[in-house]
């Protein structure tokens, strides 16, 4: 097995068992992360937000459903099973990432998977009406930035 791909087994290994501090060290000092919820995030702030959805997330089941990497990326397709905290619905997301590697650490992460699939099972009738439009996305998204301040805030003081 590849040392790219045992990093990514390594860091989804630490998901599964609430490990946010292992979670973390898997990371570069200059890693970039980004998904639908939490765009464009740098370093400790995606630290934090690894840090936050693992404290937060009291139900959270993580499942690593495939892996690979090279010398060049790597990609992996997981499972978040938990329970939505706003609305107390139920959410299985599946997740396809990408990963590029810097001295033995991921320094880019990239998260997909469906917004509105995800809108639909937390937000119920409103994310399968308006799951798709931009709007729903800023707020869940303006949303998500403010509960990461607040919790890297909380970190920091």
């Amino acid at each position: 097995m590849h040392p790219h791909e045992s990093l990514i087994r390594e860091f989804y290994a630490a998901f599964a068992s609430r490990d946010a501090e292992t979670m973390a060290r898997c990371y570069h000092d200059d890693v970039f992360f980004t998904d639908p919820a939490f765009p464009r995030l740098h370093g400790e702030e995606a630290r934090n937000m690894w840090r936050m959805l693992v404290e937060r997330g009291k139900d959270l089941v993580i499942v690593l459903d495939e892996a690979s990497a090279d010398e060049s990326g790597g990609r992996a397709h997981w499972t978040a099973t938990y329970t939505f905290s706003k609305t107390g619905r139920k959410v299985v997301n599946r997740i396809e990432a990408k990963f590029a590697f810097r001295d033995g650490k991921i320094v880019r992460h990239y998260d997909r998977f469906s917004f509105w699939k995800w809108s639909s099972q937390a937000l119920g009738p409103a994310g399968r009406l308006f799951g798709w439009s931009a709007p729903l996305k800023w707020v869940v998204r303006r949303q998500a930035a403010e509960q990461l301040a607040r919790f890297s805030a909380r970190r920091a003081g």
